[in-house]
């Protein structure tokens, strides 16, 4: 048994794409997947299972869109693997950690859209690129940055989902207990 991150995008409190998390829980438990556990109501699950990425993919997809009703874009990630986008943060200690941001991806974007996208000014707003995720500083209003999901979605071809350090770290520390 793998264990995985699940992070879920789009994950509102009300609407369309309100997923109760104890609701949550009990379907992905009923499918199958073992010791599930939810962290705060944005959509992060801790969960073991024997299918690979592609597989634990495409079944919480087809688990929240049939029996929630909400179609959402599904990250996963093993706990090692946020452990070295953690550890791979370019922005060091001169940047405010609370104003950094990870961006984590399934498919690796064609480097072509990278180099495009990277030759853009963004004002204050920073991005790096690399293998494990795309790191973000922004300064100001992240409501308010061009470099947001649907932006990168947009111009890199590939499904994209933001956390913050604290979020992150809280997935490893709960990640670590049996």
């Amino acid at each position: 048994m793998t264990k995985y991150i699940v992070l879920l995008r789009g994950v509102t409190p009300t609407g369309k794409n309100r997923v109760p998390m104890a609701q949550l829980r009990q379907l992905l438990a009923e499918s199958g997947f073992q010791n599930v556990q939810t962290w705060i109501q944005s959509g992060n699950v801790i969960l073991y299972s024997e299918l690979s990425v592609e597989e634990v993919v495409k079944r919480v997809n087809k688990i929240i869109k049939e029996s929630i009703g909400a179609d959402l874009k599904i990250i996963v990630k093993t706990p090692a693997e946020i452990e070295t986008v953690i550890a791979e943060n370019p922005f060091g200690k001169r940047y405010d950690i609370s104003r950094v941001f990870f961006t984590l991806f399934n498919d690796t974007p064609d480097i072509n859209l990278v180099t495009a996208l990277q030759a853009q000014d963004f004002g204050p707003d920073e991005f790096i690129f690399t293998p494990h995720a795309i790191y973000l500083f922004i300064p100001g209003s992240a409501a308010k940055t061009k470099l947001n999901n649907n932006f990168l979605e947009r111009k890199l071809k590939i499904d994209t989902t933001t956390r913050n350090f604290n979020t992150l770290s809280k997935l490893i520390a709960l990640s670590s207990n049996p």
